[in-house]
């Protein structure tokens, strides 16, 4: 949709400047969220005599095309737009010359809330694909609380630059077949992101185009938790194919759960949920085999799944040599027989149903 916005008002031309706003930078950019479009420009100089011409031409160019939507356009100053529209032309390059054309499967990973075990699920799951057979990327795109680095024991890689014509790529860290990038690679462990959102989708915009991917079969994005502004920018600047959201049993987690579904779901997004799941199912203790606890409550995020038509992936109970394998550096997948075998399940589900929908 926000292709097709850009491309409509590509056919507002500003009187002056005798071209259309797209080309002078005045257009700003388009977001999306429900029923409501918001729409920035943002001109040269104060006081543009053309600028309510062009703001109510923008309205009702939006409103004829998508006439159920709320449009709101928003008007700043300031900013040259020559300086706009070669921010916007060095973004059309970069997505020009991106290296992810040879990705077979993009894959989101999400959850509602924090702590759930998104990012061990992650980097197990890339494992598992990995014993299966398959060529597999992660990308961190947890900008604030970034790990993959920790689980894959690669803190200390500092990604190198590689030119291809004439062109600057970076260069991923491969560890146990799993090539990945992150943020963390880009600064020091104790520094605290102070980033707008603008900044950090700048920076998750290089991370995803301009990293040296080549050929895989599957690219997993460790998505931040929630439903914002991170997640977004990542829909809009990757084809996914499908989103996992992983969850703990318990109802806190299971209500964030549902927010995590809908996002996808929403019309705007329209991303197929392949399935939830269960991280800290149950626990059983090495000297009581056949017992299980059911700390966190039982099979929570299993019922919501089964009453939203949801296919739940797998259960994966709480065992204290996944949590030491992260910390390690080695997905759990790679050294523990029983994890690995759940971790394959998985995998194996998510390959079917992304080849289903080829």
């Amino acid at each position: 949709m926000r292709n097709r916005i850009k491309e409509l008002l590509s056919g507002v031309f500003h009187p002056e400047l005798e071209q259309d706003i797209v080309t002078a930078g005045i257009f700003e950019g388009a977001e999306i969220e429900g029923d409501k479009v918001v729409i920035g420009l943002i001109f040269r100089k104060a006081k543009d005599p053309f600028a309510l011409k062009i703001k109510s031409r923008v309205e009702q160019t939006i409103l004829s095309a998508y006439p159920d939507y709320k449009v709101t356009v928003i008007v700043k100053e300031g900013e040259k737009s020559a300086e706009r529209a070669a921010k916007n032309a060095a973004i059309e390059e970069m997505h020009q010359h991106s290296t992810i054309s040879d990705i077979k499967h993009i894959v989101a990973i999400a959850s509602g809330k924090g702590g759930v075990g998104k990012s061990t699920v992650t980097s197990n799951l890339a494992a598992a694909l990995v014993k299966e057979g398959y060529k597999v990327g992660i990308l961190d795109a947890d900008i604030y609380g970034p790990s993959q680095s920790k689980m894959f024991g690669c803190e200390g890689y500092l990604p190198d630059a590689k030119q291809v014509d004439g062109r600057d790529y970076i260069v991923p860290a491969e560890v146990g077949g799993v090539k990945l990038i992150s943020i963390a690679m880009f600064i020091r462990p104790t520094d605290a992101l102070l980033w707008r959102g603008t900044m950090a989708n700048s920076a998750l915009r290089q991370l995803i185009h301009q990293t040296e991917w080549g050929y895989l079969d599957f690219l997993l994005i460790d998505l931040p938790p929630g439903t914002g502004d991170i997640h977004l920018s990542i829909i809009n600047e990757l084809r996914i194919g499908g989103a996992i959201i992983v969850s703990t049993p318990q109802q806190v987690a299971v209500a964030d759960v549902v927010r995590g579904v809908e996002m996808f779901r929403n019309p705007n997004v329209n991303i197929p949920v392949l399935g939830v799941v269960e991280n800290m199912a149950w626990f059983t203790p090495a000297e009581l085999p056949n017992n299980r606890y059911y700390i966190f409550g039982k099979g929570g995020a299993a019922k919501y799944a089964e009453e939203v038509g949801v296919d739940l992936l797998g259960e994966v109970p709480i065992i204290q040599g996944i949590m030491e394998a992260g910390d390690n550096g080695n997905p759990a997948t790679n050294t523990l027989t029983d994890v690995e075998d759940i971790y394959r399940q998985i995998a194996r589900k998510v390959v079917d149903k992304m080849e289903k929908m080829c």
